[in-house]
């Protein structure tokens, strides 16, 4: 029995949120009508199926709850039943502090039989959803002890049970020694979830320590404590200890493994980059009698997402389906992610409807990949119509969602509406963060608005969210892009200075490097090496490839070659840019023979040239009048398995129309080559090593941009019958010429080719045909194309009209997009119903 001095302070000592006064909408008086209703009521069969007693309870306060349970103390079960109920009807009960207020008034009523029930129900329920609960719960429990009232053995063992669930290997510590310190013994599962929640935590060691104490006590040690101890070996990154111990579960005298313990593993491989081995796990595991199961299946399709293997994730997602285990919707979540970083959004678009096909219901996480997804692509009123399936399926945004929204209405330059967004967000209760603001100010930034910018920026530290690097660096980015270095350079002083901030890398100082050296202040550049050394920010190949570039734009090479010497000093390796950056010196200053030099350095070095370091190299021998050199670079690149792309191919045909006169991408040689030349270009260009196709694609290409469109036309109908097709590169510039050009009939008939050859107009190019057939008012035939287009694309009418508001964003018409918005933000402001 607890002694009145116990009860006096619990009355007059509750802390703040044990209070009553808390909840400002609770009424002050006992509704003795409530209670005595709700009570006749609970004693009727099936009475959690009355509407009415929903009715009643809904705004219940604890303290009515507690003198209900106290009429009904004698019948515990219903006691038990009753609470459990209004803890998820009641406004007032449904929180945990509202929870902790009931079983506070059963403690001061002495119903102590209810009581300890109650309190494993609560820990049960409230002690499974996030470490923060968990903290508060465990904390609870202190209390009640320190009150006086004896905590159960069933209430531990279901605390150490949920903290084991939210990983808080800590705390299930220190519940333990309050069990024994309470006096009660341990049994097996107690160690088993201690031992869990302690590997869960990467405190392995500690575990060891519980398996030993398990072994003297005389219990076994089985799969579930080995899978544990596997799990906490992997948590560390102790694959190699991880495996072996696995090894001597699976031997004849172990305790044995199961489909657990296999995914543990795996999962483990895969988290330190062993995918291959993973996978040769996964092939084992028929041998021991177990199968893939979901979640295995779940941890290699995000292994190969995250390298970027979409493809094989998807073989990986047939497979699984074919053997059996079905795909729940963390896994379909994964791979729309990963299809979306890929810009793969349609494909993504499909797996999203098969999910809901499948009765799966699509989370915040989900709605957020694919959000991302199109608003990378600049689909913005596609996005904000799935935040409108958001509220429809009773998926609540988080701020990231509205995060990924705000990133892609800057992409596209819409900051009004940015703006309107960040405005939604703050009356929507969400607290904005920094990336909301640093990416508002990064595109004021990239549209030269630095003066708003700026003012964002203090607003931002008004409202007391701290800059960090990225919102420093896009500030910086945008003085330096506008010429205006001091104020950058002020900016880095601010941000070096900054008590809050820690630079973690040299991107910031890259900048102002890169805009010193483009306004050929390269000893200014080179100083700022020694303001990073001062920060302890170590110089990357960026920025030493940055300084050498200064140096050779300024025609000082032979600083440019010290610089390139520092960086192999300072075990910082050259990359691909840093020596064709080298290359484009020595072919600027004329030094060609020390160009083929370095390039052959790079062959050595293991270090391979892309199509920039060769097609520099071709330019400078055209120029120079060494057509034979220049063809020579092209055998080395098409040896080295290098593509030539249109302007490689360009300076070498403008080598053989206009000698010694290279144009950069002038369409002058296509205006004047004949045929005489073509036949020479094609005849060289084939003797070293280029296929047919490529060579067809650029001249297409080129004849199309000059507006040689009937000889154009005449080398398509050649390659074809040669049975080549042109790549989607030459299609997209054939229709982006013909929709210049106004010749919208063409353009189809192109568009109907690409669709018989399995290839897909880029959504710009459909997007300008749209607007050209609207200029001409050809409404039927519009209607026509885009039913064409959908159902090539596999997407439904909902989406179609998506992405046609998405052209009407672009087009600068925004009328479409505000009403989406206000969609939104209707629905968003609805008044949700009281749980």
């Amino acid at each position: 029995m607890i002694s009145t001095t116990t009860l006096r302070r619990l009355t007059v000592k509750l802390k703040p949120h044990h209070t009553l006064s808390h909840f400002t909408q609770t009424p002050s008086t006992l509704d003795h009508t409530i209670v005595t209703q709700t009570s006749t009521l609970i004693n009727h069969p099936n009475w959690e199926q009355n509407t009415h007693l929903k009715s009643l309870t809904s705004h219940m306060s604890p303290q009515q709850a507690c003198s209900l349970i106290s009429i009904h103390q004698h019948n515990t079960e219903l006691c038990l039943r009753f609470f459990k109920w209004v803890c998820k009807h009641s406004t007032y009960c449904y929180t945990i502090d509202g929870r902790i207020q009931i079983l506070y008034h059963l403690l001061r009523c002495n119903l102590f039989r209810v009581l300890h029930k109650a309190v494993v129900a609560f820990v049960k329920d409230c002690c499974c959803c996030s470490v923060n609960d968990g903290l508060r719960v465990v904390g609870f429990v202190d209390e009640m002890r320190e009150y006086g009232f004896g905590i159960g053995y069933p209430c531990y063992s279901t605390l150490l049970m949920c903290l084991s669930k939210l990983q808080m290997g800590l705390s299930a510590f220190s519940v333990y020694k309050r069990m024994v310190n309470d006096g009660f013994v341990l049994g097996l599962i107690d160690y088993k979830m201690l031992v869990n929640a302690l590997c869960k935590s990467g405190l392995v060691r500690a575990a060891e320590t519980f398996v030993s104490r398990v072994v003297k006590i005389g219990y076994d040690v089985d799969a579930h404590i080995g899978t544990s101890l596997v799990l906490g070996y992997c948590r560390i990154g102790d694959v190699k200890d991880a495996y072996q111990l696995f090894d001597e579960m699976r031997k004849r005298d172990g305790c044995g493994v199961n489909e657990v313990t296999f995914t543990v593993l795996i999962h483990g491989l895969c988290e330190v980059g062993k995918v291959s081995e993973a996978f040769q796990l996964k092939e084992q595991m028929a041998v021991n009698g177990c199968r893939p199961s979901t979640r295995t299946y779940t941890v290699l399709i995000k292994a190969v997402c995250d390298m970027g293997l979409t493809d094989k994730a998807m073989c990986l997602l047939d497979e699984m389906v074919k053997k059996g285990s079905d795909p729940n919707a963390h896994t379909f979540t994964i791979l729309i992610d990963g299809l979306c970083r890929e810009g793969r959004i349609e494909e993504a678009n499909g797996i999203f409807r098969k999910m809901v096909k499948d009765g799966l219901t699509p989370n915040t996480v989900t709605f957020n990949a694919l959000i991302n997804g199109y608003c990378k692509q600049g689909r913005v009123v596609s996005a904000f119509e799935l935040l409108a399936m958001m509220e429809k399926r009773n998926s609540r945004p988080n701020i990231r969602t509205y995060n990924e929204l705000m990133e892609g209405l800057c992409r596209i330059g819409q900051l009004d509406m940015g703006f309107r967004l960040l405005k939604l967000v703050d009356s929507l209760y969400f607290v904005s963060d920094q990336f909301a603001y640093t990416t508002l100010i990064d595109r004021l930034s990239k549209d030269g608005k630095l003066d708003q910018a700026n003012g964002l920026l203090g607003f931002m530290m008004k409202k007391g969210i701290h800059p960090d690097e990225v919102t420093f660096t896009a500030i910086i980015n945008g003085y330096c892009k506008n010429r205006r270095i001091e104020n950058a350079v002020t900016v880095l002083d601010t941000t070096v200075s900054s008590k809050n901030l820690t630079l973690t890398g040299p991107h910031i100082f890259n900048l102002l490097i890169d805009a010193f050296s483009k306004d050929m202040k390269s000893g200014f550049a080179y100083a700022m090496i020694a303001k990073m050394l001062k920060c302890c920010v170590t110089p990357s190949v960026v920025t030493y490839t940055t300084l050498i570039d200064g140096f050779c734009q300024t025609g000082d090479i032979n600083r440019s070659l010290e610089v390139f010497e520092l960086m192999k000093r300072c075990n910082c390796a050259p990359n691909v840019y840093t020596y064709t950056v080298l290359v484009n010196g020595y072919c600027q200053t004329g030094t060609l023979e020390e160009a083929v030099k370095l390039l052959n350095t790079m062959y050595d070095s293991g270090v391979s040239p892309n199509v920039i370091t060769y097609t520099i190299l071709i330019k400078a021998y055209v120029k120079s009048g060494d057509l034979e050199h220049a063809f020579e670079i092209l055998n080395d690149m098409v040896k080295n398995k290098c593509q030539p792309n249109f302007e490689t191919f360009s300076a070498l045909l403008e080598g053989l129309v206009i000698s010694k006169s290279v144009t950069d991408g002038s369409l002058t040689v296509f205006k004047e080559m004949g045929s005489t030349h073509v036949v020479e270009f094609v005849q060289k260009a084939k003797k070293y090593g280029v296929w047919d196709s490529d060579l067809y694609c650029f001249l297409i290409t080129g004849l199309y941009k000059a507006g040689r469109i009937l000889e154009g036309d005449e080398l398509v109908q050649e390659m074809m019958k040669k049975g080549y097709f042109p790549d989607i590169y030459v299609c997209s510039h054939i229709m982006e010429h013909l929709c210049k050009q106004r010749k919208y009939d063409d353009c189809v008939a192109w568009m109907k080719r690409m669709f018989d050859h399995g290839l897909m107009p880029s959504f710009g190019l459909y997007c300008c045909l749209v607007r050209g057939f609207q200029k001409e008012g050809r409404s039927l035939e519009l209607q026509d194309l885009m039913s064409d287009y959908l159902s090539k694309a596999g997407v439904e009418d909902r989406d179609g009209v998506s992405t046609y508001m998405d052209f009407l964003v672009n087009c600068d018409e925004h009328d479409e997009c505000f009403k989406v918005l206000k969609v939104v933000e209707r629905l968003s402001n609805q008044e949700r119903p009281v749980i």
